[in-house]
């Protein structure tokens, strides 16, 4: 069946069964991790066993995660297989991107979001909306495909703005405004005070550890806060971890804390995790790391 993805995760570690190995398939290519010292050791049984299952025309390694230092690895990245350009177009529900497979995040792109990308569909059309911590504008593209009057999305970092402007160019958008700010002072500025219809939070694990769980879930709250605070009244949150340490439960306990602070009423209409290709064993319930609630905010 063509979900209309050329872009998708082949391994996902544990959750199915190879233990240190990522691999994801970004249309003819692969991008693959190596994160354990035993996947290390047989590295190129498993770049040869790729090659001839999947019939891919490049491999490339991005074995740079600080974890491998646990194993007594190196940090690595380069290519396994065929020389090409690491910088690759993709295509998610209709949408052309460019996915750098070589500096871009993790693999190259957070394919465990895509169906709650997709999920804009219900919310975006006619709406002013807010892309926050936007990375290479996932969202905001959705948001743009899916009707939106405007989009702003924002990250503080400048290439991936850039990137967001040039993904928007190859697909016509036009409403679309990539802003290269801090996060947590733009939701407190007066230009998003009542600006945004929808806004999407999606920021970058603030919790690694347990011992760092505490100063990440005020970070979570502050931001739910300040977005709930802003947001025209009847609008959509759609607000994300990425934690691990966040558990779901505490997710909803911060969410409940944020609404109260921020005086506002919130109803809550959707719970989601992350892609059916990124799965999580029954007995391992931290590889479910990607929580998702959906709010309206009055």
């Amino acid at each position: 069946m063509n979900l209309g993805w050329s872009a998708t995760r082949l391994v996902f570690s544990e959750a199915d069964f190879l233990p240190g190995l990522i691999v994801d398939k970004y249309g003819d290519y692969l991008s693959i991790q190596f994160m354990s010292l035993g996947m290390d050791m047989i590295k190129q049984d498993i770049v040869d066993i790729l090659v001839e299952l999947t019939g891919c025309k490049g491999i490339y390694e991005r074995s740079d995660m600080p974890t491998r230092e646990k194993e007594g690895l190196e940090q690595v990245k380069g290519f396994l297989y065929g020389k090409f350009d690491p910088r690759v177009e993709i295509e998610e529900d209709g949408i052309r991107m460019i996915v750098d497979m070589e500096n871009g995040q993790k693999t190259g792109y957070f394919l465990d979001q895509k169906l709650n990308r997709d999920i804009l569909r219900l919310y975006a059309k006619d709406k002013n909306v807010l892309d926050a911590f936007s990375n290479v504008g996932g969202f905001a593209l959705h948001a743009c495909k899916y009707g939106a009057k405007s989009v702003v999305a924002c990250d503080i970092s400048k290439r991936a703005c850039d990137e967001i402007m040039n993904n928007a160019k190859l697909n016509g958008f036009n409403q679309l405004e990539a802003k290269c700010v801090d996060v947590f002072d733009y939701l407190h500025s007066e230009d998003a005070n009542q600006a945004f219809d929808v806004i999407i939070l999606d920021p970058p694990a603030f919790s690694k550890s347990k011992d760092s769980l505490k100063k990440a879930y005020r970070g979570y709250k502050e931001i739910n806060m300040q977005a709930m605070k802003i947001i025209k009244s009847g609008g959509y949150l759609l607000t994300f971890s990425c934690s691990q340490h966040m558990t779901p439960d505490l997710f909803m306990q911060m969410i409940n804390e944020a609404a109260y602070d921020a005086k506002r009423t919130v109803q809550f209409l959707d719970f989601r995790i992350q892609a059916p290709d990124h799965p999580a064993l029954l007995q391992s319930e931290e590889q479910l790391y990607l929580k998702c609630m959906i709010l309206r905010v009055k």
